[in-house]
């Protein structure tokens, strides 16, 4: 991620404690829109629809997929087809690419944070929670 800090930044990896009308609650705090949340910190995600989930929208987790172990990506309400270049461009770096829903990615990425293991999850905010 970029040296200085941009808008829809929080410097931490935080567990997600909520999500629904379009955002999320996470420490402390709600953001509105889509999340990236990396070792580095919990960023501001462009990509409102799991069409838009490409390699290019995933740069930076590519940049530092070298150190963690699994991506979880949220596709918001439902399971989506996933972009065919994804999967192997993190496998090269040893890093599992896991996508499902919003809500199952959240929870499964809390509970391997609370592991304290090397996670990372890209979440498209939905408007309702299930």
């Amino acid at each position: 991620m970029p040296d200085e800090a941009p808008r829809g930044f929080y410097p931490y990896q935080a567990v997600i404690d909520a999500y629904g009308n379009g955002g999320f609650r996470f420490a402390g705090m709600s953001h509105r829109g889509s999340l990236l949340c990396l070792p580095a910190g919990t960023y501001a995600w462009n990509v409102t629809r799991p069409e838009e989930v490409t390699l290019a929208s995933l740069a930076p987790v590519l940049e530092i997929a070298d150190g963690i172990d699994v991506l979880f990506i949220g596709f918001g309400t439902d399971i989506a087809a996933l972009d065919p270049a994804i999967r192997p461009a993190f496998r090269e770096h040893n890093c599992i690419v896991e996508a499902v829903a919003t809500r199952g990615a959240i929870s499964t990425y809390n509970v391997l944070l609370a592991e304290k293991r090397p996670v990372a999850a890209a979440l498209i905010a939905v408007e309702r929670a299930r």
